[in-house]
């Protein structure tokens, strides 16, 4: 797994697989499940992720990517 932020989207996504999505389905407002053509789910994004997410907490997991 890997998670990364974007601040300036304010978004956030968990990478749980290196398959590509082959499309997106939004589950709830802001929250949008990354799945393959089987429904296997590959990531999962989140928007408006401060308020949603303990983002400084995150940032510092052993699984959080590495900025630019």
């Amino acid at each position: 797994m890997k998670f990364t932020y974007d601040p300036e989207a304010d978004a956030a996504y968990f990478r749980l697989s290196k398959t590509r999505p082959q499309a997106a389905v939004e589950v709830r407002e802001g929250v949008i499940l990354h799945v393959t053509e089987n429904d296997k789910i590959v990531g999962i994004e989140i928007l408006d992720a401060k308020l949603r997410l303990p983002i400084p907490a995150l940032m510092k997991s052993p699984v959080a990517a590495a900025r630019p």
